[in-house]
């Protein structure tokens, strides 16, 4: 059986696969198991890699460093596909705001770690770890240690030192972050009152009007669209009894009840514009579309073909040419109004009102064959990861600084990754992976990375923990994640009007703390506080992986 005790016990590469491998399922099984309600989830593969690291566990360091390179590097260029197609919606409108709370908590936090660091005269590596630890993100951790090497070549534990910080203030910066939204929902008296959501998309919402404003009789829809700068699609029209899909030349008369799909907020614009408002409720999802006229069908419809992949709608002329109406574009979970200017994307559903046969010919056109979504797309993902790499490699040399900034394998990857997923259909590059690929290849890159990084701090972490130095690192992290997210969190409340639920979603995200956000999920009735950490998230974590590798540059 010496070949077994050889096999765990000498590095190798294979030694080195099968021990993160064994690190790796040990940390997602425990990862399931909750303390009141709250799971360390995928987070645990990083303390069961300490675990073995403390156990004396060594692997080839060479092994070890290239895969954990590579689990970031596949970790945040998938984060960068997923976050691309909203990365810059989130910008407008509400999302402005928790936009620049979110990178309120970045910068404060920054700040804080720099005046700990010259006050405790601990170098600024480790306090960016600690804060890395704090703020509960590891990419980020990547990042800065990428920017250390760069600095101190020669001095490879100053890398090991910054994990073990991470690992310090990790699980202290999940209970920061918790004590946070506590304090917060006392504050506000659980105040969670519904508002419009705070995303840059446009939820579709369908009402139907009558005409009796004579400023629109006898103009065509197209003509009446240029009436308004409210976004709206009519799906339907009833004249004597009768439903039609229009076109842009339909003319619209008196009395005429129109089907009108558009944002809830633009629904005064349109009612102004036509008339009346029917108290109808369209939008149940019981309603039964299909009935509403033997002659007309409902279908969703899958964008499939590859020349379609980053066409403007409108300039398909789909409703002129074959008498559909295209009423909403659901893009990965999200109904997307279905405007002229919006560029269709593969996997795009798109729900066709028309005659049966005009829509089965719209169906050819845009292909809806599923079983080609299933298909792999490896060529962006490698064309991506490379170009990811080589622009964490460029140089950019800044006044006063003498070593040249890189955004390193964290900071480069993520830059392409939210370029290619909002703009690779516009180039006719098909980005697309379905919801279940990329959550595959975004976790196996971060479980792989928080194996490899926690084994690398495991030697140390007990002896540092449990020590005057531990203690002192522990009240630090604690500091970190709270005197940010509470002072921005206070303040989004108090003069900004961020109701609770926006605000805590806002600061899980700024913070990248999903842990905290299962948490704050489970204090309100609604989705706001994940439809704000998806709005607050992007941002914040492009933010923090940038500034870290600065703040090393100028500090260390």
């Amino acid at each position: 059986m010496n070949w077994l005790a050889e096999l765990f016990t000498q590095p190798s590469t294979t030694q080195t696969l099968l021990v993160l491998a064994i690190i790796a399922a040990t940390g997602l099984a425990l990862g399931k198991i909750k303390v009141y309600g709250i799971s360390l989830g995928i987070t645990f593969v990083f303390f069961a890699g300490i675990l073995a690291g403390h156990l004396g566990i060594e692997v080839n360091r060479e092994m070890l460093a290239f895969a954990q390179n590579t689990g970031l590097i596949i970790f945040v260029y998938t984060l960068g596909l997923q976050v691309g197609p909203g990365f810059f919606s989130s910008f407008k409108k509400g999302g402005v705001k928790l936009n620049i709370l979110g990178l309120s908590v970045v910068l404060a936090g920054f700040i804080l770690t720099a005046c700990i660091s010259l006050a405790y005269g601990s170098p600024i590596t480790e306090a960016i770890g600690l804060f890395a630890g704090a703020v509960t993100n590891t990419p980020m951790l990547g990042a800065a240690q990428q920017a250390a090497l760069q600095i101190h070549p020669e001095n490879p534990d100053v890398v090991t030192t910054m994990s073990l910080a991470c690992a310090v203030g990790y699980p202290v910066g999940v209970i920061g972050m918790i004590t946070v939204i506590i304090i917060l929902r006392k504050i506000s008296g659980n105040n969670t009152a519904q508002q419009k959501p705070a995303t840059g998309v446009a939820k579709p919402f369908i009402t139907e009007f009558q005409i009796s404003n004579p400023a629109v009789f006898g103009k065509t829809i197209k003509e009446i669209t240029s009436l308004t700068n409210a976004k709206f699609v009519i799906s339907r029209v009833w004249r004597n009894g009768k439903v039609s899909i229009p076109t842009s030349d339909t003319v619209i008369t008196e009395h005429d009840h129109l089907l009108v799909i558009s944002s809830q907020s633009d629904i005064e614009k349109i009612k102004a514009l036509f008339g009346e408002k029917e108290n109808k409720d369209w939008n149940k999802e019981d309603i039964d579309w299909n009935a509403i006229d033997s002659m007309l069908i409902s279908r969703r419809i899958l964008v499939t073909k590859s020349h379609i992949n980053g066409v403007r709608l409108g300039s398909l002329r789909l409703r002129n040419l074959y008498g559909i109406n295209i009423t909403r574009v659901n893009r990965a979970g999200i109904d997307l109004l279905a405007s002229p200017n919006l560029r269709l994307q593969i996997g795009d559903r798109l729900t066709i009102v028309g005659e049966s046969a005009a829509v089965d010919n719209v169906r050819k056109i845009l292909g809806n064959e599923e079983k080609r979504l299933n298909e792999p797309n490896l060529i962006a993902i490698f064309i991506g990861l490379a170009l990811g790499v080589i622009l964490g490699s460029i140089p950019f040399g800044f006044p006063g600084m003498s070593v040249p900034v890189r955004l390193g394998i964290a900071g480069g990857p993520i830059i392409v990754g939210i370029l290619m997923g909002a703009f690779g259909p516009r180039f006719h590059l098909t980005t697309y992976t379905t919801q279940s690929a990329n959550l595959m290849l975004r976790e196996f890159g971060l479980v792989t990375y928080l194996a490899g990084l926690g084994l690398d701090a495991g030697k140390d972490f007990f002896e540092t923990v449990f020590c005057s130095e531990g203690l002192i690192w522990i009240a630090l992290a604690f500091a970190m994640a709270v005197i940010p997210t509470l002072a921005v969190g206070i303040l989004a409340q108090k003069f900004f009007k961020t109701d609770y639920a926006r605000n805590v979603g806002m600061l899980c995200g700024s913070m990248a703390n999903p842990m905290a956000l299962n948490y704050a999920s489970t204090t309100v009735d609604n989705d706001e506080p994940a439809v704000s950490y998806a709005t607050a998230y992007p941002v914040a974590m492009f933010a923090r992986v940038i500034i870290a590798q600065i703040v090393i540059l100028l500090l260390s």
